[in-house]
């Protein structure tokens, strides 16, 4: 009989990767996001939400709770992506190969799956490639490759092509879903993704201490401090996928500001030249709207930055 459901098992893997915040946060990108990656760019999700008079999501307002988000979870994977990822795979695909595919689907999208290389792939029945092909594409966002879908494309890649589910059957680092906590005492190996957060926090200005992956006292009080200074953070000190996200965003915004700051000079001047005007004015104009546009995509990585200078603490 042909697989065309999701294990427990898959939809734990999922969750892994996505975490479970019950406040709603921004992503990286800025997407407003709540629960386990549930967002309103999903036609799913977006159905679930109407169910609970849920119109938008309001980073830092927006709740909901653990019986609500694993309902939501439930009912997206069985009668959402999973369906999309059986009407365009083979039939005799095995359980993992289903919830390798659903858990790729549930980040992407059906496409996937239905218009993808990987689905094609795995349609002609070159499971070798299509592993071996998920496993070092679809992990950028925005045209910035990001940590957290590296690691989730490699381990979907390995439950699709070996049956294997990270974090679930192997003793490893947690996914980067799972939130981390302060620990006494300081591990063999340090956790990649406690010190990717700590480089993260050093360069905003709030020391961790040493980058050794260690999630100690040092690094929550820096935290704890960073959530504290955010409109949209739990103040919880402990290192979840909302205060990822927001940490990944200003890294982004520094990387914005000087490449708009870089082509908004150059793109004046060639204005300018072509015109006929003063190069003064329209460098200006330029620069005024550049200002502008990034104040509205990053204005809470401002708030954060006001709240920081000022002392101002932000309780959500």
């Amino acid at each position: 009989m042909p697989i065309t459901t999701v294990s427990s098992r898959g939809r734990a893997f999922v969750r892994l990767h996505e975490g479970n915040p019950l406040t709603a946060y921004l992503d990286p990108t800025g997407t407003p996001t709540i629960g386990t990656g549930f967002t309103m760019r999903s036609p799913y999700c977006r159905a679930e939400f109407a169910k609970l008079g849920i119109k938008k999501l309001v980073p830092g307002k927006t709740k909901i709770t653990a019986e609500q988000s694993d309902q939501i979870l439930r009912t997206v994977i069985d009668n959402g992506y999973s369906k999309e990822v059986v009407a365009h795979s083979p039939g005799n695909r095995t359980q993992y190969q289903m919830d390798a595919a659903t858990s790729a689907a549930f980040n992407l999208g059906g496409r996937v799956v239905s218009k993808w290389q990987f689905g094609k792939l795995w349609r002609t029945g070159r499971l070798k490639q299509a592993a071996d092909y998920l496993a070092v594409h679809y992990n950028t966002s925005k045209g910035r490759k990001l940590p957290g879908l590296v690691r989730r494309r490699k381990e979907e890649a390995l439950l699709f092509e070996k049956g294997i589910y990270t974090g679930i059957d192997m003793a490893v680092d947690a996914p980067e879903g799972v939130p981390r906590a302060e620990t006494d005492q300081k591990p063999v190996t340090g956790d990649p993704v406690v010190a990717d957060v700590q480089t993260m926090l050093k360069k905003r200005g709030f020391d961790p201490g040493a980058i050794d992956g260690w999630f100690g006292k040092n690094t929550r009080k820096a935290v704890l401090a960073y959530q504290m200074a955010h409109p949209h953070l739990q103040n919880d000190g402990i290192i979840g996928p909302a205060t990822i996200a927001q940490l990944r965003r200003d890294m982004m915004a520094l990387k914005d500001a000087a490449a708009k700051s870089g082509l908004s000079a150059a793109a004046s001047g060639a204005a300018a030249w072509t015109a006929g005007l003063p190069v003064g004015w329209i460098v200006v104009g330029v620069i005024i709207c550049a200002t502008l546009w990034f104040a509205w995509r990053y204005r809470d990585v401002i708030a954060r930055r006001i709240n920081t200078i000022i002392g101002h603490e932000v309780g959500v």
